[in-house]
């Protein structure tokens, strides 16, 4: 799969959202394909997070996540269904760090053929429902 990035703008400032982002054991009651997030480690600034997702059968895997204050968040692979997974979050703060722009990048290695359409649906659907899924649980203050 080839690296996917989106933006979107959020009306809360960058810390709230990576109070969010950060709150791994939330997914699930907000993120749609999410089943299961479980944090395995936490440390400051640092966490292993097991997830369970349902895109078209149930994928599970492991992330080391590392936060670079308010503003970043990257993540590699662990473990699990995919040959790579890496990615970040990048959050600019706006008008006076009252909003945020969030940057989400994906770098994903599915290890197995897939077709074009199931690529196509998840570059233009799922990856913008997953920013709106975030955007909604921010402003409405989780």
């Amino acid at each position: 799969m080839p690296v996917a990035q989106r933006s979107i703008e959020i009306d809360v400032p960058p810390a709230s959202l990576m109070g969010v982002i950060c709150d791994f054991a939330a997914y699930p009651r907000f993120l749609p394909d999410m089943e299961e997030a479980t944090v395995l480690r936490a440390e400051p600034d640092r966490w292993s997070v097991r997830y369970a997702l349902r895109i078209i059968r149930r994928v599970e895997y492991t992330l080391d996540h590392v936060r670079e204050g308010d503003t970043r968040l990257r993540w590699q692979l662990v473990e699990g269904a995919f040959k790579s997974n890496s990615g970040s979050w990048e959050l600019e703060p706006l008008d006076g760090g009252t909003r945020t722009r969030a940057t989400y990048t994906l770098d994903i290695d599915l290890g197995m053929f897939v077709p074009g359409s199931v690529l196509k649906t998840l570059l233009e659907h799922n990856l913008p429902a997953t920013l709106a899924a975030f955007k909604r649980r921010a402003e409405l203050g989780h």
